[in-house]
């Protein structure tokens, strides 16, 4: 039914762009009313057809009839044009090997549409896209040209990014040729003399070691070119900084290439052949590594880039775990772009420096850390102003086939999520390559957002050199045998362009390996080789006793003023506010400092002394326990200040950041961080200690042991809160255990402090060793309940007078060290809640008591003193709230029994050996700890 009269007016506000949108939704209300949406199935019963519809015209603008069939081509066309730029990727050349023999979709074809070639050529392109090449006149051209573009050896995926500027960008872009590398014959000769290398150095290694692993790049050789060309804009745009991450395939390679590792120095690491020990020719450059070391392929390096050294180029170290170096990269990228010579927050310049992240396909999708690192990248606490991450896309994992390890199509579907831009490319095609790189550059640059390049090529043999791949992929690799490696394929395309003469293109080959060959003979067999480790650096070795931490009356004082101070139109929660407002009393007779403004008057004393500090973790700036009140909201409007960035005469920054809910992404990047500026107190907080224990492969492969394997010096601190008060196995234990069986070669300090200035002078002498040789990383098992005991509060004069004891002794009134029988001796809030139950039993002077407050390194000489003032103790007991395959005891026993007397007994008292930390019951909990405390006072 026709629509007649004021109907006209009805439709009137849909003529124009919206028409077809009411004819295709008319068409199917037609066929089903409840299919369209209730307003617009209102409309069509009420008043029938659009007047268009009915008449078969439609008016334009410019008073012209435009005929309905034409109305649907024209949509029809707009249709097509949207499903390539949407699927084109589907029929897309981007698999050199393993691809199927028909990869055609219906999706970009126009009989998908009901349009013909005629159709198309009687449309003027410019009616469905504003921007188009000159060439392109009608829209069958534009159809042909825009298969061509994102169907090619490219292809792209942008619709999933909501912002229409970006994804406009893109698509100009792509579709009118803008990131087209357009190589010189000279610049062709170059790339092709570059896949030389890259082949040529694999092909040498294989032949010269045989059976040793290198995890070769062959197969994906064109990264090598693309990360240079990275780094050549990245040269000539004056970014200082460029910081990678990879994994272990094509590593030696791009240590070669690209950070130019001498040779002689990667053939020496391969010393354990058969045939010799090398030793590099005299000159050659060495690399700086840990005692222990590390496999060759997990080595990164340094390279100062460009003619005047301006960029320098970064490698980072990394074990067999992956893309676990993601956070810590992108860590360093931030620590560089960072300006912590301000007051208040870091002001980061993201035109200073980026990232080159290179992942496995199977990595990138199967890793959690990898979602984690995304997700961090527009945060503003980690964001680094865009990463151009390449998929080093082999097709496989270890053995496994894709359809094994990914449920998307791709692997890089997971970068949808994050609206990051995806370019998918043959790595058989190194123009192709060139001109992926140059649209993610720009794409960075222009937006300073992620994007990704999925490099498709495959892995010429297994997963290493000594693995035979044919067993569980024999289709695979029977194509693959029969492939022609990238540089020869580029070779052939060069000698048909007449570009290269087939003799000069063998040459380059010929000289790589004749290179290769002669530098590897000039290298010096060592007779006389003595497989040793090296002795730890001195500053390892020595203690940290000799850091002074005290800090004067008077700037304490002044410090705890400027941090009570508010802007004038700042306001702040007033319940909040009394609370801290009570700080100002503490430097007054009688009264205490209590847990969080020791910690309060640390931070900012630290501030004071020059050093930046950087903290970050979940519900850091209020602390999850509400004690720390580092940013404070204003009520009325959506701002934030804090008390830190109000101290008068600092200019250093203090940038505290509530982390996304993560801990392995999140400590990684922290850790690489604290690496990177190494002048930067770095602090990572989990909101309960066992959260940490998501974040094992950080603390194992990098915290732990990166200075022993790589010399990678960090003194990032990590604040885990840790005690028994009855909330379950998962809210008790930080499992401290863990950080003390990782503990050796003084590699880190573990600690479990009992009172406020145990805790300010901690800080001040972990900030005293930033930028040293003598920086380690520190763990705390830091307090939830003791955050407001009293106990743990403290005279100021704590804090200008002393420093950091490793053992706090408690003393009974009236105590006679000759009378002492027994030493019970423990670390942590056991030992106050010990301190409390000794007072109400009022017991003997035969027992004595004192807190091993740093845990890691042990004090034997501190403990070895003690015993000699209790010359006459006869039975020492460690206490522990954790069970006894837990917590400290199977740390200290055997420390403790190599000091004691031969005639002293060593005890335990706390829980028994237990599968899990604690019980669920707060009931049964608190009986225990009642049991633990009474055995604890009691005398055989």
């Amino acid at each position: 039914m026709a629509m007649q009269g004021s109907n006209d007016n009805v439709w009137h506000a849909f003529h124009g762009p919206n028409m077809g949108y009411i004819e295709e939704q008319y068409e199917l209300f037609l066929d089903d009313p409840d299919a369209v949406d209730e307003s617009l199935r209102q409309m069509f019963e009420e008043h029938g057809a659009p007047d268009w519809m009915d008449s078969g015209n439609v008016q334009t603008s410019g008073g012209a009839q435009t005929n309905i069939g034409d109305l649907k081509k024209l949509t029809a066309a707009m249709k097509l044009v949207d499903a390539i730029r949407r699927h084109g990727h589907l029929e897309a050349d981007i698999f050199p090997v393993g691809k199927q023999d028909d990869r055609s979709t219906p999706l970009v074809d126009p009989q998908t549409y009901d349009l013909t070639e005629a159709d198309l050529k009687q449309m003027d392109a410019k009616v469905l896209v504003a921007n188009v090449p000159s060439h392109v006149k009608t829209a069958w051209d534009l159809i042909q040209h825009l298969r061509t573009r994102y169907s090619g050896t490219a292809s792209f995926e942008f619709n999933h990014i909501p912002d229409d500027d970006e994804r406009e960008w893109l698509y100009n872009q792509v579709e009118n040729g803008t990131i087209d590398v357009s190589l010189s014959q000279d610049e062709k000769k170059d790339l092709l003399k570059r896949l030389a290398d890259v082949e040529g150095f694999e092909n040498f290694l294989g032949k010269t070691f045989v059976g040793q692993k290198r995890f070769s790049i062959e197969g994906l050789d064109v990264m090598v070119p693309m990360i240079e060309r990275m780094v050549r804009n990245g040269n000539q745009d004056s970014v200082e900084h460029i910081l990678m991450g990879m994994a272990h395939r094509g590593r030696l390679n791009v240590l070669a290439h690209v950070l130019g590792k001498p040779y002689e120095l990667i053939f020496s690491e391969f010393a354990h052949s058969p045939d010799k020990e090398l030793v590099p020719s005299e000159g050659s450059t060495g690399i700086n590594y840990g005692w222990t070391g590390d496999v060759k392929y997990h080595f990164g390096a340094d390279r100062e880039y460009g003619e005047d050294n301006s960029t320098k180029v970064t490698l980072a170290h990394n074990p067999s775990h992956l893309e676990f170096v993601n956070p810590v990269v992108e860590g360093y990228t931030r620590a560089v772009q960072d300006n912590r010579h301000v007051a208040g927050y870091a002001e980061p310049d993201f035109d200073k420096a980026f990232t080159i992240q290179i992942h496995g396909d199977a990595a990138f999708i199967g890793e959690g850390v990898v979602a984690e690192t995304l997700n961090m990248s527009q945060l503003d606490g980690y964001e680094t102003g865009g990463s151009i991450h390449i998929i080093a896309n082999n097709l496989l994992g270890f053995t496994t086939n894709h359809k094994d390890g990914r449920s998307p199509k791709y692997a890089s579907d997971l970068a949808k999520g994050f609206e990051m831009p995806i370019v998918h490319v043959n790595a058989d095609d190194p123009e192709a390559c060139m001109s992926a790189v140059e649209l993610a550059y720009q794409y960075r640059k222009k937006f300073q957002k992620d994007v990704i390049i999925d490099l498709v090529g495959y892995r010429r043999y297994g997963h290493n050199e000594m693995d035979e791949p044919r067993g569980t992929q024999p289709n695979l690799y029977r194509e693959i045998d029969d492939h022609k490696t990238a540089y020869e394929l580029y070779a052939d395309k060069l000698t048909a362009e007449q570009v290269v003469p087939e003799d000069e293109a063998t040459s380059y080959k010929d000289n790589v390996l004749n290179n290769l060959r002669e530098t590897f003979n000039s290298m010096k067999e060592n007779e006389d080789v003595e497989h040793t480790i090296p002795d730890l650096p001195e500053e390892v070795v020595n203690g940290l006793d000799k850091i002074e931490t005290a800090v004067d009356e008077d700037t304490l004082k002044k410090l705890n003023a400027d941090m009570l101070k508010r802007p004038d139109d700042f306001n702040a929660f007033k319940k909040l506010e009394k609370i801290l407002q009570r700080r100002e009393k503490a430097f007054e007779e009688g009264e205490k400092v209590d847990w969080a403004l020791g910690e309060a008057l640390a931070y900012a004393s630290i501030l004071n002394d020059g050093t930046p500090i950087r903290m970050t973790g979940q519900d850091t700036q209020r602390g999850t326990f509400a004690h720390r009140h580092a940013v404070l909201h204003d009520t009325e409007k959506l701002e934030t200040y804090s008390p830190f960035h109000g101290l008068e005469g600092v200019e250093t920054a203090f940038s505290i950041y509530n982390s996304p809910l993560n801990e392995t992404g999140v400590l990684g990047f922290e850790y690489g961080y604290s690496v990177q500026s190494d002048e930067t107190l770095v602090l990572w907080e989990a909101q309960f200690g066992d959260f940490a224990n998501a974040a094992q492969v950080i603390f194992d492969q990098f915290i732990a042991s990166g200075r022993a394997k790589w010399g990678q010096i960090a003194s990032l601190v990590m604040l885990l809160p840790h005690g028994y008060e009855g909330q379950g196995p998962e809210h008790s234990s930080a499992r401290l255990e863990r950080f003390l069986q990782l503990s050796a070669e003084n590699n880190w300090t573990v600690a479990n402090v009992t009172s406020a200035s145990q805790f300010f002078h901690l800080l001040r002498r972990q900030a005293a060793i930033v930028g040293t040789e003598a920086a380690r990383p520190l763990v705390v098992m830091s307090p939830k309940s003791l955050l407001r005991n009293q106990r743990v509060a403290v005279d100021h004069e704590e804090l200008s007078n002393g420093k950091f004891k490793h053992i706090l002794e408690q003393h009974n009134t009236g105590e006679d060290a000759e009378a002492v029988k027994r030493l019970v001796l423990g670390s942590g809030k056991v030992m106050v809640e010990l301190e409390e139950e000794m007072e109400k039993h009022d017991p003997s002077d035969a027992i004595h008591f004192a807190r091993i407050e740093q845990i890691y390194p042990f004090p034997e000489k501190e403990l070895q003193e003690l015993l000699k003032t209790y010359k006459n103790v006869e039975e020492i007991v460690w206490l522990q709230e954790e069970p006894k395959n837990m917590g400290s005891w199977d740390f200290v026993k055997e420390r403790i029994q190599d000091i004691k007397k031969v005639k002293q007994k060593l005890h335990y008292v706390g829980r028994p050996h237990r599968s899990s930390p604690a019980v669920g019951d707060p009931n049964i909990s608190k009986a225990e700890q009642s049991r633990i405390l009474n055995e604890a006072l009691k005398l055989d």
